[in-house]
């Protein structure tokens, strides 16, 4: 859930044919976005959530507002250049983390391989407790997308230095 504005952005930026450079380094800093971002990372918002989800005995409020508090509680040591207003609207404070979970100038590899090793040990816990084979497809399909992302931009990033490497070593 607190993901859904930047998926909004993307969408957005797609169908108005924004340049991934471009929605990623101005369009994703402007207020509007990052007011909106920062509304659904705030943790006193969610644990309110969970507040008023107990209250009225909604079980799915509950916990959707407690797996936003535990995703921005979890969001909060790794994010950089584009740390989000945590406690928003209450403050406005920032935790500009050494870490990044995407970033490789901030250990960006590394933080991204330890979340989806962290993501493949859960859904292998898992898996076999769930009698759904619908949601047993759903991690399949995750831990694929996280693998094969992870992967894709690890060989991009390094694809190119493998090859001007042999280059250089064949001269």
């Amino acid at each position: 859930m607190p993901d859904v504005p930047m998926f909004v952005l993307y969408a957005w930026a797609k169908i108005r044919r924004i340049p991934a450079r471009q929605l990623w380094t101005e369009t994703y800093y402007l207020p509007f976005w990052q007011t909106w971002t920062d509304l659904f990372h705030s943790i006193p918002l969610a644990s309110v959530g969970v507040g008023v989800g107990i209250l009225c005995q909604s079980h799915t409020l509950a916990l959707l507002s407690g797996s936003a508090v535990l995703h921005s509680l979890l969001d909060l040591p790794v994010h950089h250049d584009d740390a989000h207003r945590h406690f928003f609207p209450f403050h406005h404070y920032r935790f500009i983390s050494p870490v990044s979970y995407w970033d490789p100038r901030h250990h960006g590899y590394i933080v991204a391989l330890v979340e989806i090793l962290l993501v493949l040990i859960a859904t292998l816990y898992l898996f076999p407790i769930v009698e759904s084979v619908f949601v047993q497809g759903l991690f399949i399909a995750v831990n694929v997308l996280y693998i094969g992302v992870y992967l894709l931009m690890f060989v991009r990033r390094r694809l190119p230095n493998l090859f001007c490497q042999a280059a250089l070593n064949r001269d």
